[in-house]
């Protein structure tokens, strides 16, 4: 019989998980310097400046055009009677703002 060493043996690398739902920044990034020749600190720079000049224009109230893939807008919402979960007390919503996405024709028919 054979002792077994106290040091446990070097874990084998997790296979790739399955194909996620959801993109996330990393993976854009990715995906981005892959596709334009970028490297990865140019792609991390591009995708957060983008993400930082479309997040300055929705706060300013502009809508957003991406083309192939939709409109973001800023849409007022009116104030409302909404009622409490688990205690069923009505309360008063007040009017704010949202993000909307109108998602493009040709995208929406290809889906």
């Amino acid at each position: 019989m054979t002792k077994l060493s106290k040091k446990a043996a070097p874990a084998a690398k997790a296979a790739a998980p399955a194909a996620s739902t959801k993109l996330g920044k990393t993976e854009l990034t990715d995906m981005l310097g892959d596709r334009a020749g970028l490297s990865k600190k140019d792609a991390v720079g591009a995708l957060g400046a983008r993400l930082d000049i479309m997040g300055e224009a929705l706060k300013s109230g502009q809508t957003i055009g991406l083309p192939g893939v939709g409109t973001l807008s800023v849409r007022e919402t009116a104030a409302r009677q909404g009622v409490r979960p688990g205690t069923s007390e009505k309360i008063q919503i007040p009017a704010g703002k949202k993000v909307a996405f109108k998602i493009a024709s040709d995208l929406k028919k290809s889906l």
